[in-house]
């Protein structure tokens, strides 16, 4: 397990000084990618091989957000490795030792030069020591939109991709499809679950087209392209 302590800063918190979901996701980003970096796998040996892992999907259940000022302890580690998909496990400790915020994803090592995927390397597999999993209600990856008629359904204006939403793979970043679905809603939610499904890379000057379904309260936004090809599905209750 690699986890590193910190407090929550004023520009992760919302309105509220409560920890958005957006800076949740980034602190778990890195927090894998300083785990990649201290075993030496991480961005240089990566891009050396022509490698870079893509995350397909998020699953994060918060029990209690954490607050402007408090002291949280970050934490990530991989329990299963199958071909070229990685299992993650992340999660937030606050001060007493209680995990009040844990998640799952799945993440598929990729070509990059050859846009495939690709079986792990004898490094990454002896470096990554695997732990257990966390007991949490395990969901599928894939998330299905409601079928018509099953869904109040809203369409809202297309948007740009600009420089900012990007990462240094040079694709939308995957916390910044999280930010825009959010920002669909155009309304406050306080999100006790969030599932993303991630199916194909937005670039530069791309249009995003966020479509939301809402049903029972569990509201599924749907990032398209102009053909409403899914880039990702964002579901949050």
């Amino acid at each position: 397990m690699y986890s590193f302590d910190t407090r929550v800063g004023f520009s992760r918190t919302d309105n509220n000084r409560i920890m958005t979901i957006e800076a949740i996701v980034d602190g778990f980003q890195d927090c894998s990618c300083f785990q990649s970096e201290h075993l030496g796998i991480g961005f240089d040996y990566l891009d050396s091989l022509n490698l870079v892992w893509i995350l397909n999907s998020w699953q994060i259940e918060i029990k209690e957000y954490p607050h402007f000022y408090d002291k949280i302890k970050v934490a990530t580690f991989p329990y299963d490795f199958k071909g070229f998909f990685g299992y993650r496990n992340f999660f937030i400790e606050n001060e007493s030792g209680e995990k009040i915020v844990i998640a799952n994803s799945v993440w598929t090592l990729m070509d990059w030069e050859k846009m495939c995927p690709t079986r792990l390397t004898p490094l990454i597999m002896e470096r990554y020591q695997k732990e257990e999993r966390l007991p949490m209600n395990y969901e599928s990856r894939k998330i299905i939109l409601p079928k018509e008629g099953e869904a109040k359904i809203v369409r809202r204006e297309s948007i740009q991709i600009k420089k900012y939403h990007l990462d240094s793979n040079q694709h939308v970043n995957n916390g910044q499809y999280i930010r825009i679905a959010l920002e669909s809603l155009e309304k406050e939610v306080k999100i006790k679950n969030l599932r993303a499904d991630y199916r194909k890379q937005a670039l530069l000057n791309d249009y995003v087209v966020p479509v939301i379904y809402e049903k029972n309260g569990i509201y599924t936004i749907a990032l398209c392209d102009e053909e409403d090809r899914p880039y990702a599905l964002i579901e949050v209750e």
